[in-house]
């Protein structure tokens, strides 16, 4: 499981012109769900992303999680985290999971999220999505599960 967490000011998901999910600071972040992952990978990713103190301090010190500063979650699917491009210029997807379980797994991660987080936006699994933000930094860190 890949997360890619970038710290915001602001961001949204507009799907066929309605705008799906947005939130003020806090973490957008690109979900990419692998097929071998479980639930219990999903649980040490959510507690690890949601316990990230990546927000800035009085001292200016990136000492402070979400819950510290009120911020907000929007979760986005994105399964071309799992591109692999060892062979020529097409990428392929082989590793990612299948649409079925990787939406379930999807599915779970907001919701385990929702425990940690009052604030949690979404994109839609597999829709043509345009994500817009405002990246605070900026600050990006990715969270690789083969990692933790």
């Amino acid at each position: 499981m890949k997360f890619v967490i970038q710290r915001v000011t602001e961001a949204k998901v507009v799907i066929d012109g309605r705008t799906a999910g947005e939130i003020g600071k806090g973490f957008l972040v690109l979900i990419g769900v692998a097929g071998t992952d479980t639930k219990e990978i999903a649980d040490k990713m959510v507690k690890k992303m949601c316990g990230m103190r990546i927000f800035e301090d009085e001292n200016g010190k990136t000492n402070l999680s979400l819950a510290d500063v009120d911020g907000q979650l929007l979760l986005v699917s994105q399964f071309t985290l799992y591109a692999n491009c060892k062979k020529g210029n097409r990428p392929s997807f082989t590793e990612a999971g299948g649409p079925e379980m990787a939406s379930e797994m999807y599915d779970y991660i907001i919701a385990e999220s929702k425990k940690y987080v009052p604030v949690v936006q979404q994109g839609e699994f597999g829709a043509d999505m345009k994500v817009s933000l405002l990246n605070d930094g900026p600050f990006t860190i990715v969270l690789n599960s083969d990692e933790l």
